[in-house]
Formats: structure tokens, sequence, C-alpha cells
């Protein structure tokens, strides 16, 4: 076993330390947030913070890293426009999905760049990633600094959504794997989600007797 103190995490080289600090929390998913600013130029980022943070209003969040140091179009055009979609990436585009983290300039859109096709639906004002089969319209309700680190977490309210009528299972859950998401781990490793075990909603009188190891 291999055990890191705080002192030695630390003295790690700053990329080595970025792989391992984003590995070890596991698995997370990878998504593009797609924004447009009030001049029209589009952007396209993808991102691997976006968590739930409540079903009623349906709300999520995703970090946003250090806004000081470089330009932050994403940012900057849900804070001009107030709206941003979210779009799952899938095995078939993972490629794509990855170089819109390349730091294209401000009037490069990296639909363009990177060959993904924007989607207007429903007159929702920012673009959804056509090649993604579950798309989500947020719109921007509250921005919270943590200042440990510089950085922001967004919070959006669910506005617009769009899925497979076969990926919605009859109780609400989705059926990600029929569509080849992916997930992510660290800052550049991408991973096929292999079929999910289910269990039903854990009740204290329905726990099971698990057997001593």
């Amino acid at each position: 076993m291999t055990h890191f103190t705080k002192s030695d995490i630390n003295e790690l080289n700053q990329r080595k330390r970025a792989n391992l600090i984003n590995s070890v929390s596991g698995y997370k998913s990878a998504n593009l947030l797609g924004t447009i600013s009030a001049a029209k130029q589009t952007n396209l980022a993808i991102f691997s913070s976006v968590v739930h943070l409540g079903a009623n209003p349906p709300l999520l969040g995703f970090i946003m890293r250090p806004i000081a140091e470089v330009e932050r179009h994403t940012y900057e055009n849900i804070k001009e426009t107030g709206v941003y979609t979210i779009n799952h990436v899938h095995r078939t585009f993972i490629e794509k999905a990855h170089y819109t983290s390349a730091k294209f300039d401000r009037e490069v859109s990296e639909f363009a760049a990177c060959q993904l096709t924007e989607e207007y639906l429903e007159n929702f004002a920012a673009p959804f990633v056509a090649e993604s089969v579950i798309k989500i319209g947020l719109k921007f309700v509250e921005e919270i600094p943590i200042k440990l680190n510089n950085t922001i977490l967004i919070i959006g309210e669910i506005e617009y959504l769009v899925l497979p009528e076969n990926v919605l299972l009859e109780n609400g859950n989705l059926d990600l794997n029929s569509v080849e998401d992916v997930c992510i781990s660290g800052l550049d490793g991408y991973h096929e989600v292999g079929k999910a075990v289910r269990f039903r909603y854990a009740r204290v009188g329905e726990v099971p007797k698990f057997e001593q190891p």
C-alpha cells in the first residue's frame, strides 16, 4: 500500500498532484457545457464536476476553476445570458469532447473547432450538442464563491430536458448504459460505463442480514 501525508502530497510536482487529487474521488460524469455570449459567440467546454443539488426545485451545480488566472468563457457567457446547457458525452464522440478543453481564443467556437453540432431547441437561447441524446437546459440561479481555492460553485435550475424514450425507466431512473454514456477519471481518462446493479429503496426494517467477512 502507498501512503501519502499532506506534506507528501504538497511535495509532488504540480501535474502529478493534479492528476492524483482529480483521480482519488473516483469516476465522475462527463458533460459538455454549451453557452453563448450576448454577441452570439458560442462556446463548448467539457466538465467533470456536475453534481445533483436537489430535485424540487431541480438543481444542478458545477465547479468553475480559478477565474482570476485566465479567461473563463463559459462563466462569462453564463453571467451575460443567464442560460446554459449540459449535454452527456457518449462513446461515439469522446475524442471531440475531450479537445474542447483546449484553450481556444474567445472568437473560436469549440463546436466548430471540434466538429460538434450546435442545436437550438424550443426557443432556448443556449446551444445544445446535437450529438448528445441527453440534453439539459438550465437557468443560472446562484453562484457561491469558494474562498479556499478561488473557485465558484455555479447553480442552475433545469428548465428543459431531452432524452430518448427508451432511456427513461418507469420509476424515473435513466438507463445510461443504453446510450453508451462515458465517465471520467483524473484529467484525461475516459471509461465506458458497465451495467448497473439496482436495489430497492433502503429502509431500516429491510436491511439484509449480511454475512460476516
